[in-house]
C-alpha cells in the first residue's frame, strides 16, 4: 500500500524570515491524522531568508537529521560544535539527555533551503552527540546510505532501527529498493518529481509505504529524494 501525502496538504508556518512546510504535526500545526510514520516524527521543509534563523533552543530524546538542498546553514550547539552545512552533506544531532542549538542562514544575501527530520530514538537518555558527513558518491544517479543504526559505509549514526538513503537522480534514472519482511518506507521528494511503483510524486510530496517488497523509483525529471527504511 502506498499512501501519498501531497505537498499542498502539509501544514505551514510563515514568519518574515521563514517559510516552513510540515509533513507531520509540528509546533502550532496539529493534525491527529498526521502525527508521524513509524519512528519518523517530523519532516520540515524549511526556507530561511538571508540573515534569518532559529535562535538557541533546547531538545531532548530525539534524533535530528538536517539535509541542505540549497544555500548554507550555520549550526552551533551546547557541545561546542560549530559548522556550516551545505548541499552534499548530511548532519545528525542526537539530543539525548538534552542539548541546545541554533541554526541560521550562513548568508546575508542568499536564502537557504533544507529538510529537517526528527526520528524517535530507540531509547531515551542517550548522551548528546553530533556528526556531519559528505554524501557518498553513490547518491549521484542512485540511492546511497546516508544514515543508519550502525553508522557504516560513510553514513551518520542514527539511534533507531532505520536506514536513510539519499538520491540525486537525473531525468530517466531508475532505481529500486527492496524492503525486508515487515519493513516500511517513507519516500520524500525534496526536489523535482519521480514515480514510485507507478504513482507520481511531485516536489514536496511524501509517501508512506507498507506491505510492499520492491520499490521502483523513476525520475521523471531531475530529482532529489530521501528514502527511509523503517521497522
Amino acid at each position: 500500500m502506498i499512501d501519498i501525502r501531497r505537498a499542498g496538504a502539509r501544514g505551514q508556518t510563515r514568519l518574515p524570515w521563514l517559510d516552513s512546510r510540515h509533513t507531520f504535526s509540528f509546533g502550532e500545526y496539529h493534525d491527529p491524522a498526521h502525527m508521524g510514520f513509524r519512528a519518523l516524527r517530523v519532516i520540515n521543509d524549511d526556507r530561511v531568508a538571508p540573515g534569518g534563523g532559529f535562535g538557541t533552543h533546547p531538545h531532548r530524546d530525539m534524533e535530528i537529521v538536517t539535509y541542505v538542498l540549497d544555500g548554507a546553514l550555520q549550526h552551533r550547539d551546547s557541545l561546542g560544535n560549530g559548522s556550516v552545512i551545505r548541499p552534499g552533506e548530511v548532519q545528525r544531532m542526537s539530543a539525548g539527555t538534552g542539548i541546545r542549538h541554533s541554526e541560521h542562514n550562513a548568508s546575508q544575501h542568499e536564502p537557504v533551503h533544507f529538510l529537517q527530520i526528527w526520528i524517535i530514538p530507540a531509547e531515551e537518555g542517550l548522551a548528546p552527540s553530533y556528526e556531519q558527513r559528505p554524501l557518498p558518491p553513490g547518491a549521484h544517479s542512485g540511492l546511497a546510505l546516508v544514515g543508519s543504526r550502525e553508522g557504516g559505509d560513510g553514513s551518520v549514526t542514527v539511534h533507531q532501527d532505520v536506514a536513510i538513503y539519499a538520491g540525486q537522480l537525473n531525468r530517466g534514472d531508475r532505481v529500486s529498493h527492496t524492503l525486508g519482511n515487515g519493513r516500511h518506507a517513507w519516500l520524500q521528494i525534496a526536489l523535482g518529481s519521480a514515480s514510485v511503483s507507478g504513482q507520481m510524486l511531485q516536489e514536496g510530496d511524501g509517501a508512506a509505504i507498507s506491505g510492499e517488497t520492491e520499490l521502483v523509483i523513476n525520475a521523471e525529471e531531475p530529482a532529489e529524494l530521501l528514502l527511509f527504511d523503517l521497522a
